[in-house]
């Protein structure tokens, strides 16, 4: 592939929006465990993030019936925290408001990760990424490992009596999202050769990583739960995945390179819009994100 057809490196995730039953407890569970702020509450729809960067964005639609586990859709969203003090605060928050959500914590080299289910069933990682140089490559993919991280030890060692007393610190962003997917051949096809990602790793034909720019995974795609499934029915849980990119130009290129793939895509000038091959909604946004 040319650097014609990548993503921009400096490429970043925007907001996730979830399909949510119970716009009220979604929104306490991310305002109040997560430590999210409300940037903005109008009607059925909730905007939470830090400063003005949008993070979660929670649409009410209590219609729709939740999905199958085995269903192709959001393993999880990933907030990526400034700092192990704010990653600490928020994981302290969560843990002491709503431990039964609590599911695991990991090292993963590049990155110390801890996980949680929300309320809905939706899948939550909070990390904090070590810096880009004690990371390491071999032969072109990103070496990531699954080691034992003890909470309470990192809480021990990065939770301040000022964290605890106000977990709202620093700034947090999505940082990668995962999906649960049909196979793992049509996700490489769909987000490294056509949409312009590069793939980091490979786990055989289980779980693929991309990204652009260098960065370990700005999304991932599994078949743990999901192999075989096929495209989303109208369902709670994601709604929409957000991906920023720098400028107009890097839009209008994606567009013409989807649209030259057989996509339907929607073009506004700022922002495009298209389906994965599983009918995960994606829009491609160009400049800074703005809550």
């Amino acid at each position: 592939m040319t650097d014609n057809n990548l993503l921009a490196a400096d490429t970043s995730m925007g907001a996730v929006t979830l399909k949510v039953g119970d716009l009220d407890l979604m929104t306490r569970y991310y305002r109040d465990a997560v430590a999210l702020s409300v940037l903005t509450a109008d009607g059925d729809i909730a905007v939470l993030g830090r400063g003005t960067t949008p993070v979660m964005i929670l649409q009410h639609a209590p219609e729709l019936k939740h999905a199958s586990p085995r269903d192709a859709g959001l393993f999880h969203t990933a907030i990526l925290f400034e700092t192990e003090t704010a990653l600490a605060a928020s994981v302290y928050s969560v843990a002491q408001k709503y431990p039964q959500t609590f599911t695991g914590s990991s090292d993963h080299l590049v990155s110390k990760a801890f996980y949680f289910t929300d309320p809905e069933g939706n899948g939550v990682e909070l990390y904090w990424d070590r810096d880009r140089s004690e990371w390491s490559w071999a032969h072109g993919s990103i070496e990531m490992s699954t080691l034992y991280l003890d909470p309470n030890a990192f809480l021990q060692e990065n939770l301040t009596e000022a964290a605890v007393l106000d977990p709202m610190i620093g700034g947090a962003s999505v940082g990668h999202v995962h999906l649960q997917v049909g196979d793992v051949a049509s996700a490489r096809e769909f987000y490294v050769n056509q949409l312009g990602f590069e793939a980091t790793t490979m786990y055989g034909d289980s779980a693929l990583f991309v990204s652009a720019g260098g960065y370990h995974h700005h999304m991932a795609m599994n078949v743990w739960n999901s192999k075989g499934a096929g495209p989303r029915l109208p369902a709670l849980g994601l709604a929409q995945i957000d991906i920023q990119v720098p400028t107009a130009d890097d839009i209008g290129a994606l567009g013409e390179r989807l649209t030259h793939f057989g996509h339907e895509v929607r073009d506004d000038g700022r922002a495009v819009s298209f389906g994965d091959p599983w009918n995960n909604l994606i829009t491609v946004r160009a400049g800074t994100p703005a809550g």
